[in-house]
C-alpha cells in the first residue's frame, strides 16, 4: 500500500484501535479489537485481512496482531486526527466531551494530511502542545 493509498473509515478504526491497545509488546488479539469495537470476532478477523494484505499488519493464523512500520504510521495519523479534532471541538468550542468525542470519531476520516498539519500547527501555537 502506498502513502496515497486512502482506507475506508473502517479501516482506519481498527488501526487506531489497534495502536490503542498495544502495549508493551506492540501486539494485541483479535478478541480484545472485537470487545474494544462491540463488533464480533468474525467481523475482526475479515477486517484483519484486509489490513493484511495491504501490508498494514501482520498476524499468523489467528494469532496477535503487530503493525507493519507503515501500519504504525497511518495508525497515528489516524490518532492524531482524531485527538486533534476532539481537541479543537472541546477547548476552542465547547463543545461536550462525548459529543466531541463521537464527532471527531467521524470528522478522522475526512482530513486530509495537508489539512490536519495546518490545524495542528494552529492549534499547538494556540493551545500549546498536548
Amino acid at each position: 500500500m502506498t502513502n496515497n493509498t486512502k482506507l475506508t473509515p473502517s479501516s482506519e478504526d481498527y488501526l487506531e484501535t489497534i495502536i490503542e491497545l498495544t502495549g508493551k509488546t506492540d501486539a494485541v488479539r483479535s478478541v480484545d479489537i472485537a470487545s474494544h469495537l462491540h463488533v464480533s470476532k468474525a467481523s475482526v478477523n475479515k477486517a484483519m485481512g484486509i489490513l493484511r494484505e495491504a501490508g498494514l499488519i501482520e498476524q499468523a493464523h489467528y494469532g496477535q496482531i503487530y503493525l507493519t512500520e507503515q501500519g504504525k504510521k497511518q495508525a497515528v495519523g489516524v490518532l492524531q486526527r482524531h485527538s486533534m479534532l476532539k481537541r479543537f471541538l472541546v477547548e476552542i468550542l465547547g463543545i461536550d466531551e462525548a459529543i466531541a468525542e463521537q464527532d471527531a470519531c467521524k470528522m478522522e476520516h475526512v482530513i486530509s494530511d495537508a489539512t490536519r498539519d495546518r490545524w495542528l500547527a494552529w492549534l499547538r501555537k494556540v493551545l500549546g502542545n498536548p
